[in-house]
């Protein structure tokens, strides 16, 4: 095609083979009205994909794409203005005002992210260039009913708009990539086709259940993990929702889950299945299961610790790479940091995927490890995309927290929590599964204790283990401890290698468990989700969740009558978080059924009361406004955890190598996600004495390493008191 009056959207690098504006906007119209029609948009979504690009008619971008891909040799580019997307925008805002925020937003967002409400009023107040057309004829769409239903609710209007804006964002981001890629990298393009459905997946489940139903042994557990898979069979017909599937540790809850989400996506024609995990530990061992069930080539597994280069088939590999970018996976598993600053996120790739959470269903494992101060927006987030966007929820927990109802007890009247109307248990009450499941007694220590007296206790068995809040804690105890048998510490002062090994270290002592000695201190990184199984248990004070949680690695086999639970008193009472935690626990009756669902929720209820806040961020004041909406803003203030820490990188094992091959190659993806594995987050404190001893190396910008292998010890990790000084002192 000749390039001469054509109005260019791109130009193909291999052959330099044209796609115009016109077949680009079209193209990226059709996506967008084929993703936004789950949830009656699509005309709406159509009619974004036709104007998004409409500033590329521009002289200025005209030039600046013939110049840059070298298409016309004889132009030159004399840095015109090239910039395109805030003409899209005022366009919308001009010809259809009745969609204006609906539209106007994601135009002008789609390539820098969505703006606050006073930098898209700046870009609207610009004038369109007398060379763009103007002659666009199509009829104004209505507002679906669905649409008119939703927003009718004042509160809705509030909490939901900002999101309907976001997933229409989504929309047309992906669509646009994906017209781009479809012109441009067609082999990538077609590597996006040919998933299966979940109805395709559904028969490797049932097999895999069939067979491990085979090989188990009769047994009170395995009769009792049946009825729960047969409850979840059944109640997989109740229609889209939200619903809690609360089982005690040992309980089967995460094949039992799987079940109910395959079954009622194939009820009700949901799309796929996303399970949120707080811990990457917990995601690899869940991810591993669910590859061996359905495929290596069916499931995702997308957080910051996943390398993809670690996959050998090549075509595997590059489809994984592709999928990681809009979660158009018939399985994903991901971490709730991933999944909840997505739903609050105003960068495009960061949004590329929320469409396709969409009809779905969304399995929430751990649920209790929400984080409360930001507790509020994520609730209302997930009753949006249950009640609009047609996304059942399902809460998988043994500690599941008070989230329906408002909760009106919280310090601040104001920042009370409003809760979901209706969360839907799947086990019938009257099971009592607390009482059926339990293998272990929790026995409460009234006195406070030393660390030489609790590592006393804990050196009176030969098989135990005990799990503190702090990393203070952990060396302390350990330290203490006679160093008979197998003593391990775990903290977050090893890196995320040589965590996994001491874990695997211990799931291999712990097969022969009758005939070791071995001794852990841990942090909370084992409790939830790690399958570990002592017979003893020792735990610092914390919440009833976290004291819970940490029975839960106590006896978890049922390998002994009753196992034993400790928990324990230090001299110093926790403070913060924890604390408040420990005085919600405390406020509560002595003789408790500690594991009864109910009491659970009365916990929570008292701990919700002792909250400063549940929207740390403040999104109520930069999000619910309808007129006045700062997507950025938000985007910025709102992380899952707050993390007040500062990455370095240590020397352990294969990480001088990785160092090493940065220097020659510079800092490749694939090195630094390996890489990733050998890092240990400090506090500022700690980085700027490591650094000021001159014990860091910036190896590139951002990235530190301590190559001094005296501060890393294999027991304990990083050691951030600099060695040199010490030796200094004594000589």
């Amino acid at each position: 095609m000749k390039s001469d009056n054509v109005i260019i959207s791109h130009v193909r690098d291999t052959d330099h083979a044209i796609q115009t504006n016109a077949d680009h906007c079209r193209g990226v119209a059709e996506f967008a009205r084929l993703f936004a029609n789950d949830f009656d948009m699509g005309e709406i979504a159509y009619l974004i994909g036709i104007l998004h690009d409409a500033g590329k008619e521009r002289s200025g971008f005209q030039s600046y794409i013939r110049f840059a891909t070298g298409l016309d040799s004889e132009k030159t580019y004399h840095g015109e203005d090239k910039q395109h997307a805030f003409v899209g925008a005022i366009l919308a805002h001009e010809l259809l005002p009745s969609l204006r925020p609906l539209m106007s937003f994601p135009i002008a967002g789609h390539h820098s992210g969505l703006d606050d409400f006073t930098n898209l009023r700046e870009k609207l107040g610009k004038t369109v260039p007398d060379d763009v057309s103007r002659t666009y004829s199509f009829n104004t769409p209505g507002l679906p009913p669905s649409l008119i239903k939703y927003l009718s609710d004042k509160e809705n209007m509030k909490s939901g708009l900002h999101h309907i804006i976001r997933v229409l964002f989504s929309c047309l981001v992906d669509a646009d990539f994906l017209d781009t890629e479809r012109f441009m990298n067609i082999q990538d393009f077609r590597l996006r086709e040919n998933k299966s459905s979940i109805e395709d997946l559904s028969d490797r489940l049932l097999g895999y259940l069939d067979e491990i139903g085979r090989k188990s042994r009769p047994s009170n557990i395995n009769r009792i993990r049946n009825d729960i898979q047969h409850i979840c069979a059944e109640k997989s017909r109740l229609g889209t929702g939200i619903y809690s599937l609360t089982v005690p540790t040992g309980g089967g809850k995460t094949l039992s889950s799987l079940l109910w989400a395959v079954k009622h996506c194939m009820e009700h024609g949901k799309k796929r299945i996303i399970i949120a995990i707080p811990y990457t530990s917990i995601i690899t061992q869940t991810a591993h299961i669910l590859r061996s069930i359905f495929g290596p080539e069916n499931v995702l597994e997308h957080h910051s610790s996943v390398n993809p280069d670690m996959i050998k088939d090549e075509v595997l590999r590059h489809k994984y790479k592709l999928a990681t970018e809009n979660w158009d996976y018939p399985i994903i598993v991901t971490t709730n940091v991933q999944l909840f600053e997505s739903m609050m996120s105003n960068r495009p790739s960061s949004c590329r995927k929320l469409h396709n959470i969409v009809n779905s269903v969304l399995i929430l494992d751990e649920v209790q490890t929400f984080p409360l101060e930001n507790l509020q927006p994520i609730i209302d987030s997930l009753v949006v995309y249950n009640i609009f966007f047609s996304t059942t929820v399902l809460f998988t927990t043994a500690s599941l927290p008070a989230l329906k109802g408002d909760i009106t007890m919280g310090q601040n009247v104001r920042q009370r929590l409003k809760g979901i109307s209706q969360v839907t248990e799947l086990i019938p009450s009257t099971w009592h599964l607390h009482k059926d499941l339990k293998r272990c007694k929790l026995t409460f220590f009234e006195e406070r204790i030393s660390y030489d007296e609790i590592a006393s206790k804990i050196s009176s068995h030969r098989c135990v283990l005990c799990i503190v809040n702090t990393r203070k804690d952990a060396k302390e105890i350990f330290d203490r401890l006679p160093k008979d048998g197998t003593v391990i510490h775990l903290s977050r002062m090893m890196c995320s290698k040589h965590i996994n090994d001491m874990l695997e270290k211990i799931k291999t002592l712990l097969k022969s468990r009758d005939d070791v000695c071995l001794k852990v201190i841990s942090t909370q990184l084992v409790e939830a989700g790690v399958d570990i199984d002592f017979p003893v248990v020792y735990r610092q004070e914390a919440g009833l969740d976290s004291i819970l949680q940490a029975a839960g690695r106590c006896n978890r086999e049922g390998l002994d009558d009753i196992g034993n639970t400790y928990v324990f008193k230090l001299e110093k009472k926790p403070f913060g978080a924890v604390g408040r935690s420990c005085d919600a626990r405390d406020s509560m009756p002595n003789n408790t059924d500690w594991f009864d669902p109910i009491e659970m929720e009365k916990y929570f209820i008292h701990r919700f009361s002792r909250e400063e806040t549940f929207d740390k961020a403040n999104l109520k004041e930069l999000l619910y406004n309808p007129t006045a909406i700062q997507f950025e803003s938000a985007s910025d203030a709102f992380r899952m955890i707050d993390d007040n820490t500062i990455r370095i990188y240590v020397n352990y094992e294969n990480s001088d190598r990785l160092i090493k091959e940065i220097k020659t190659t510079g800092p490749k993806y694939s090195i630094m996600k390996e890489l990733s594995l050998y890092s240990v987050n400090i506090y500022e404190r700690d980085f700027k004495d490591l650094y000021r001893y001159g014990l860091l190396e910036e190896v590139i910008e951002g990235v530190f390493y301590l190559s001094d292998a005296k501060q890393y010890d294999d027991n304990l990790g990083l050691i951030v008191k600099s060695h040199w000084l010490e030796e200094t002192i004594i000589c």
